[in-house]
């Protein structure tokens, strides 16, 4: 996720970092290349009664700029949700904790509880980017559960698992009451709730049927462009037919960065971060000092 402060309209004009021009830098070369051609076979092509005008293109750029909408607002719809998946999971880990330590339990029970509520976070965030969970699972988890959780192909889902036990073992001790134990539960499920969307958005792409024809026909249109307007544009056509070709060209490419809001794109959302944040935010609860420093955007105003 790109966290950059607030700029200058002139300077942000030449922004380049978290910008998908290195992306689609190459295919509006073609387009250059393509406008030098139309401009140079013109008068070939004119003299053999050939004559491409604008108005086909204006209706297709019509017809393409309302399904780049649509593609682009189905992305960022997922974008969205993913993020208030993440936002929601951080309220529940402290509602959770907030639960465990008003009832007399000890220090080190609440360290375990937080413990395992960091794994989960970590656990999700490495099954979503398909990392390895080892590490940050040998780092968090007590020697109890270690075992169970890190040989496990889904770690993320066995540590809820693992905390549905850990609880049911309080009850059954006395150590919290059935109504507590019932309102710990349900931030557990919250929890399920959170890893089964984020699973169901990393999983469900946009129709790829969708995205291929969408692609085809920007494709298509921004090759024909040049030799429609060079008609009318003449030296002109290269940089007229650039901007347009950058317009639709970006709003593609954008949409298929947010269609994945788990990567490490420039644009996706930055999950190391945010896990660090849950993880300051739960040892700070259970004064367990001293606290990993918060992530810091990279030289490129980057958070991954």
């Amino acid at each position: 996720m790109i966290v950059r402060p607030s700029q200058h309209w002139f300077r942000r004009l030449f922004g380049w970092h978290g910008s998908v021009l290195p992306k689609i830098g190459f295919r509006l070369s073609l387009n250059l290349a393509m406008s030098i051609i139309a401009i140079v076979c013109f008068q070939w092509y004119e003299s053999l009664g050939v004559h491409l005008t604008t108005a086909p293109f204006s209706l297709l750029g019509v017809a393409l700029a309302i399904f780049l909408g649509f593609r682009n607002n189905a992305s960022y719809a997922r974008f969205t949700e993913a993020r208030t998946l993440w936002g929601s999971m951080l309220i529940t880990h402290r509602s959770l904790l907030r639960q465990i330590k008003s009832v007399p339990l000890t220090a080190e029970t609440a360290r375990e509880c937080a413990a395992l509520q960091m794994a989960f976070s970590y656990s999700l965030k490495h099954q979503l980017r398909n990392s390895d969970a080892r590490d940050d699972l040998r780092r968090l988890l007590p020697s109890r559960w270690h075992d169970e959780i890190s040989r496990s192909p889904a770690p993320a889902s066995r540590v809820l698992l693992c905390m549905g036990k850990w609880l049911g073992e309080l009850r059954q001790q006395g150590k919290i009451a059935d109504i507590l134990w019932q309102s710990m539960d349900e931030n557990v499920n919250r929890l399920s709730q959170v890893l089964g969307g984020c699973e169901r958005i990393a999983s469900t792409p946009i129709p790829f049927a969708y995205s291929l024809i969408l692609h085809r026909t920007v494709s298509l249109f921004c090759t024909l462009l040049p030799f429609a307007l060079v008609t009318d544009l003449h030296g002109m056509t290269p940089l007229v037919s650039m901007f347009i070709s950058y317009t639709f060209l970006a709003l593609e490419s954008v949409s298929e960065e947010l269609e994945d809001p788990f990567g490490v794109e420039a644009n996706d959302l930055p999950l190391n971060a945010i896990c660090i944040a849950i993880e300051r935010s739960l040892r700070e609860m259970n004064d367990d000092f001293p606290l990993p420093p918060p992530q810091q955007p990279d030289r490129r105003r980057i958070l991954t």
